[in-house]
């Protein structure tokens, strides 16, 4: 299996870490694995296209289905060839609000920062 590419953020945007719950954070990496889940259908593959360990990726599965109070990912137990997982109802919506929140963050910030880049004159 190759390695995804790693998600390019565009200048203006290197991370985008939301607190949903004291001691509860959603991020580009957890937003990642859920996209690489839906991509792959297996925690495993998902894990490895993105250089994670399996113990790691599911570690990251478990938190998100218990912080969010609802599972993100389901699972179908199998082995080697066998089994799979995708990403719940839930797990798709809140992918896709996350990723809307990256985008508006983004546009948001535009302006700003191309004053800062020509202020500093940095390439773009």
């Amino acid at each position: 299996m190759t390695t995804l590419p790693r998600r390019a953020d565009p200048p203006g945007l290197s991370l985008l870490r939301v607190t949903i719950a004291e001691n509860f954070h959603l991020g580009p990496g957890r937003a990642d694995l859920l996209e690489a889940i839906a991509r792959t259908g297996s925690i495993s593959a998902a894990g490895k296209a993105m250089d994670m360990s399996y113990k790691k990726a599911w570690s990251l599965v478990q938190a998100l289905n218990e912080g969010f109070g609802a599972p993100m990912v389901e699972t179908e137990r199998g082995g080697a060839g066998q089994g799979g997982a995708q990403l719940t109802e839930a797990g798709k919506k809140v992918l896709a609000h996350y990723r809307a929140m990256q985008d508006k963050t983004r546009r948001a910030i535009a302006e700003d920062l191309a004053a800062i880049q020509a202020d500093m004159s940095i390439k773009k």
